[in-house]
């Protein structure tokens, strides 16, 4: 049985440039009370971005929650009220250099649905024309291009260790493999 739980109070615990964090009592199953911790977030975008070879742009940089480099497919934050597609469009350029012909959303869904109001956007960029790459003042990221048939035994094997990019790997794979099948 699915109980909702209703916010008796929310208390603001933080407040940051991209996240705020808040403490949330409610009511639970039982009758009694909890509290939630819950990070909000205004959402991300992840990009899937396959040239007409089927390569697709990854990008490398240092993530200090990891204490290393990561191998990630372009994403980025969305600026408050701004539009998911637009977004993926501009992230996928800044981190790139690639502009998209075409871009196709795939799904959003809940980064950690436990404790965060982030929700990303997963999209599919092809007909892609190469750029100049236009990095924010403090990212220093390494672009590379990989086979997307290689990512996905990568992400399959488990050497791609963020999730939002195993997911749009798969999802682009799988798109991809179906295409070819038709």
């Amino acid at each position: 049985m699915i109980v909702e739980e209703k916010t008796l109070s929310s208390e603001r615990l933080y407040e940051g440039r991209i996240i705020n964090l808040r403490k949330d009592l409610v009511t639970v199953k039982d009758g009694g009370t909890s509290y939630r911790e819950i990070v909000e977030h205004n959402g991300g975008v992840v990009i899937a971005a396959i040239t007409a070879d089927g390569r697709m742009p990854m990008v490398q940089q240092y993530r200090k929650a990891a204490e290393q480099a990561v191998l990630e497919a372009p994403a980025g934050k969305l600026e408050k009220g701004e539009d998911p597609m637009e977004a993926a469009l501009r992230e996928l350029k800044e981190e790139t250099g690639f502009t998209a012909g075409k871009i196709r959303h795939l799904t959003s869904a809940y980064s950690s649905i436990g404790y965060s109001t982030e929700v990303l956007h997963l999209y599919l960029a092809t007909e892609l024309t190469a750029g100049e790459t236009d990095f924010d003042d403090n990212e220093a990221i390494d672009v590379k291009l990989f086979p997307l048939t290689e990512l996905y035994q990568m992400a399959l094997a488990g050497e791609i260790h963020d999730l939002k990019s195993v997911s749009v790997i798969v999802m682009a794979h799988e798109l991809t493999q179906r295409q070819a099948a038709e």
